[in-house]
């Protein structure tokens, strides 16, 4: 069953385990059978994934044994350096290091998961250096694509590319 590719990531991420060697090339070796595998049953096991205490080993492993190729391309897509002059960590780092700092709701990580995927078709190097204009616009859309292809419920495809949309809006405001 290749679903069972997908399980181990979130064993993986769930009982703090290491994937051995066998694993990982087990998984390399048959990852294009999740081809097979319905939207629905890919986007059960990513949710479970998502709700675990710390998902960062799970989604370093659905990147590193090119899963994520095939689930969920926009995550490989943002391996790449936001500033290269200043060597600040890549888009993907950033990316699950904040899916770690989130709480563990489906929608939050979703969200936190997804809220820098139109960088990488945004960046630009220019005099100032590197910038990403509108890349929450971008973001937003393709939230909305992926999400629906994976037969996220309505409710939730708005929610989620509603707060890539906002995520860089300033949020501490009070009455005074």
């Amino acid at each position: 069953d290749p679903l069972r590719m997908l399980r181990a990531a979130r064993f993986i991420a769930g009982y703090g385990l290491q994937p051995d060697p066998e694993l990982l090339a087990a998984v390399r070796r048959y990852v294009g059978r999740l081809e097979i595998v319905s939207a629905e049953r890919i986007r059960d096991e990513l949710c479970k994934l998502m709700v675990v205490e710390d998902p960062t080993a799970g989604l370093w492993f659905l990147v590193d044994t090119g899963i994520a190729d095939i689930v969920l391309p926009e995550l490989p897509a943002m391996r790449l350096e936001q500033d290269p002059i200043h060597r600040h960590k890549d888009v993907l780092a950033h990316t699950i290091a904040v899916v770690r700092k989130t709480r563990p709701n489906l929608i939050v990580r979703m969200a936190a998961l997804l809220h820098d995927i139109g960088k990488p078709k945004t960046r630009s190097i220019g005099p100032k250096g590197v910038s990403f204009h509108h890349h929450e616009v971008v973001g937003a859309r393709m939230t909305r694509e992926r999400l629906r292809a994976l037969r996220f419920p309505n409710d939730q495809v708005e929610a989620i590319s509603k707060l890539v949309y906002l995520h860089l809006r300033f949020h501490g405001y009070r009455d005074d």
